[in-house]
């Protein structure tokens, strides 16, 4: 929207070309969130806390966490209402793969809200059933499937990291191939969001990585250098992956030990979602699960505990799924927990760029 505006008055103004740089706008989209949390963040937080939404606490979950009861929840529209706005400011809105992304958080969005909504304000459940909540995410994971296997021109081939002759071919299996690859990242975030700062962290990370992902395979000359694939108008979710690191670092300054927001399902289901939907995008779908290796794990270790508390009558592997709350009730503190989660996902992210050149 700015953007087309400066667009014209490039020629009287020359510095003003800055501005057709991706990279450049990259940067003041992140600033721009990042500012914008600054000067709404508390506001907005006081509003969550005045209009009662309040944070539901499992009344199984570790007992250091009966203190956070009472604390705001849903910031997570907070996240999504700053990054779209930076995103509407910064980007190219001609460009299909913005439009997509921006269903995705609309759609994922509103589930997530439908979810908080039930447990906070109203009162009168646990929030979606998980039925209700699974449909409703197919719905929705359908509909960007079948938009990306109809787009004209758009590779439905498997990028595989550290191979760069095998690319398999899914035809018309990569209908249901992302459909459960949304699906899964955007609970395996959900399942993460359980500590103070330790969903933002990691999801602030892997969403900086994807900047360079989404960067290098919409240009078409590094995309050839680097051996990757080439997705034309996809350097364009630089700037989106920049709205949402910048809107991600605003709300950790208000989420991190001890939080004075969550971010609730409203937050974390579309995150993880717009994470898969940019993988996929770029064609970087299966690198996803390297840099997003601590989502991963969360989501296993919830699997696998409750697999094996079927298969053996009531015997567990963990303390408690998922695994966060497995080194808390080790004595492990809250802060040490989210910060060594942290350092893992920073490797995590390092050993993911480093498959750009180890093909």
């Amino acid at each position: 929207m700015l953007f087309k505006l400066i667009a014209l008055f490039r020629i009287d103004y020359s510095w003003l070309n800055v501005f057709r740089y991706i990279t450049f706008r990259t940067i003041i989209s992140a600033l721009t969130s990042l500012i914008l949390f600054f000067v709404f963040g508390n506001w907005a937080i006081n509003k969550l806390r005045s209009s009662q939404v309040k944070q539901y606490i499992r009344e199984d979950g570790p007992s250091s966490h009966f203190d956070k009861k009472g604390t705001p929840t849903m910031g997570g529209c907070i996240i999504l209402a700053i990054s779209m706005i930076s995103l509407l400011l910064w980007s190219g809105l001609t460009n299909i793969y913005i439009w997509l992304c921006i269903f995705v958080v609309v759609s994922f969005g509103f589930i997530g809200f439908m979810d908080d909504y039930l447990k906070t304000v109203r009162k009168s459940s646990k929030g979606l059933s998980f039925w209700n909540k699974t449909i409703l995410q197919v719905i929705a994971g359908s509909i960007v499937a079948v938009s990306l296997y109809l787009y004209p021109g758009f590779d439905h081939h498997l990028n595989i990291p550290f191979f760069k002759n095998i690319r398999p071919d899914l035809g018309l299996w990569y209908i249901p191939f992302v459909v459960v690859y949304i699906y899964w990242f955007s609970n395996a975030v959900n399942l993460t969001d359980g500590l103070d700062g330790l969903a933002i962290g990691p999801i602030s990370i892997a969403f900086f990585t994807y900047i360079i992902f989404s960067y290098i395979s919409g240009h078409v000359k590094f995309a050839q250098y680097l051996q990757i694939p080439y997705v034309a108008g996809s350097g364009e979710l630089s700037v989106l992956c920049g709205a949402v690191v910048g809107a991600g670092l605003g709300f950790l300054w208000y989420n991190c030990y001890p939080a004075e927001v969550f971010m609730g399902d409203v937050g974390s289901l579309p995150l993880g979602a717009l994470l898969g939907t940019v993988a996929l995008i770029t064609k970087q779908e299966l690198t996803l699960f390297l840099v997003g290796g601590l989502f991963v794990f969360e989501g296993l270790s919830v699997i696998f505990q409750v697999s094996y508390f079927k298969i053996t009558g009531g015997q567990r592997i963990f303390r408690m799924a998922p695994i966060h709350h497995h080194f808390e009730l080790k004595g492990w503190p809250e802060s040490k927990v989210t910060v060594r989660f942290w350092i893992i996902a920073i490797i995590l992210a390092l050993l993911s760029i480093s498959t750009l050149k180890l093909r």
